[in-house]
């Protein structure tokens, strides 16, 4: 503990004022903006629908940051890691989580849907047959294109195509160059923990324009959809959120309760930006970077949140899960062909697997329930055009529910490999050490404390799975 006495010349100077986290205004700005895009899409549909581009361009610039931002955090992590075991271990234990979690998801989708039957009802018209056909052409060739899809053209092809695992694969292969070099590989680490620190700062800069991307998207959802679609349409969005909110209550709440020590509430509530982020734009891949940040500054090692979370952006997909269990028996009962239940196990296994190769894939819901349906059931997918009009409306809720799962999967594979400092989750979780919004990174400039001096840091964690003890 330190002393309280002060050095007699530290008493006559004056201690520059801290600077003011102003972040706030800007997600109060998102959810005005959101409200605003809602009015525009009701009152004026046609003038809304050409909005959709200011949504679209503001989702593309947060994917423009994802891969430098996941490559510097692999590279860091794995580089900073003296055993290789280590990062094997942690990434054999996520998938196996994973596949878990999906089989979890799905059967209480097939659960809720067998009580609701959502697609009673529903009758199907020629105009929708053919959407179906379509978006089953847009889905993954197969399992082999998959595997092979992960290996890059070129060792940099990988930042410029913005595939996540491709840029996953470079980044693991660089971590372990760096970790066998030894000391010689310590100068590249740091070069590498400086550009995180420039990409983090951009992705800050970025996010300053969320509300007029949030309004862009909102207004064009609401200006396509319109209000007859969501009224024919209520059961099945209704009984799907409801799922989802349960997944996310019992399962998760469950499992982070009895695993971690620690409320799911308190750790959505320090995700709330996040959510706000996702609902706006319907988008899970615009708040992947500010996870990584945010579950490193939580506590949980950089190696941890290096491979967790990209994995599980491809791999833990539990919100996508629920969705084509629901949506597969919601077609199958609007066409009065109703699967028994071991049809439906069989057809929603092949889609688990399928939907890992559509990952990241724009759209891929839709793509991957017509894919799974024509391979098989093919009488079923003339059926997908009656749910594509409100699959907008869903696809928000399947972005929370993944996004909530792999935050909930970050602390508990930090946990299980014990890479994660509890005394920080607590002091976090509880206010008493905030996230800095300023600059998405998890250090404190000494410049903006009193007394601190430019260009002298705080650590507040280190990053190599080693940790440190928290400073008051």
């Amino acid at each position: 503990m330190k002393s309280s006495r002060r050095h007699p010349v530290a008493e006559t100077q004056v201690a520059p004022p801290a600077k003011r986290d102003r972040t706030h205004y800007l997600y109060i700005s998102v959810i005005i903006a959101v409200i605003l895009g809602i009015a525009v899409g009701f009152a004026a549909p046609d003038f809304a629908k050409e909005l959709k581009p200011i949504g679209t361009g503001f989702v593309a610039l947060i994917k423009m940051m994802i891969s430098p931002i996941i490559f510097c955090t692999i590279v860091l992590g794995v580089g900073s890691v003296r055993k290789a075991a280590k990062i094997g271990k942690v990434g054999g234990l996520a998938l196996a989580y994973f596949l878990a979690m999906s089989v979890v998801a799905l059967a209480i989708g097939l659960l809720v849907g067998n009580i609701l039957h959502p697609g009673d009802g529903m009758h199907l018209t020629e105009a929708v047959k053919g959407v179906g056909h379509t978006a089953a052409e847009g889905a993954s060739e197969g399992p082999v294109d998959f595997l092979l899809g992960v290996i890059p053209t070129t060792l940099v092809s990988a930042f410029t195509m913005g595939e996540v695992l491709q840029t996953l694969l470079v980044a693991l292969l660089v971590g372990f160059a760096l970790q066998a070099m030894g000391r010689s590989g310590e100068p590249v680490l740091r070069g590498i923990e400086h550009i995180q620190k420039l990409v983090f700062r951009v992705l800050g800069m970025i996010m300053w324009a969320a509300p007029v991307g949030a309004f862009g998207a909102m207004a064009a959802v609401i200006g396509e959809t319109g209000v007859d679609a969501l009224k024919a349409l209520a059961t099945i969005m209704l009984g799907f959120y409801v799922t989802c909110v349960l997944f996310i209550a019992i399962v998760l709440g469950t499992l982070v309760r009895l695993v971690a020590k620690v409320n799911l509430l308190h750790l959505l509530k320090y995700l709330g930006r996040e959510f706000l982020l996702i609902l706006s734009t319907s988008s899970s891949e615009s708040a992947l970077p500010r996870l990584i940040a945010k579950m490193e500054h939580l506590g949980v090692s950089r190696p941890v949140v290096g491979i967790t979370v990209p994995t599980g952006y491809s791999f833990n997909l539990d919100g996508t899960m629920i969705y084509l269990t629901m949506a597969s028996l919601f077609i199958a009962d609007a066409m009065d062909q109703p699967m028994g239940i071991g049809q439906q196990i069989g057809l929603l296994l092949f889609m688990m697997i399928a939907s890992k190769g559509a990952a990241g894939v724009s759209g891929s819901g839709i793509a991957v329930l017509a894919s799974g349906l024509q391979s098989h059931k093919p009488a079923l997918v003339d059926g997908v055009g009656l749910i594509i009009g409100i699959d907008r409306f869903m696809s928000e809720a399947r972005a929370l529910t993944n996004f909530a799962g792999n935050a909930v999967a970050t602390l508990l594979i930090g946990v299980w490999t014990k890479e994660v400092d509890r005394e920080r989750v607590d002091l976090v979780l509880a206010g008493k050490l905030p996230f800095d919004e300023r600059t998405l990174l998890d250090e404190v400039p000494a410049s903006d404390h009193p007394g601190g001096k430019p260009g002298d840091d705080v650590p507040e964690q280190r990053h190599d799975g080693e940790k440190e003890p928290v400073k008051a």
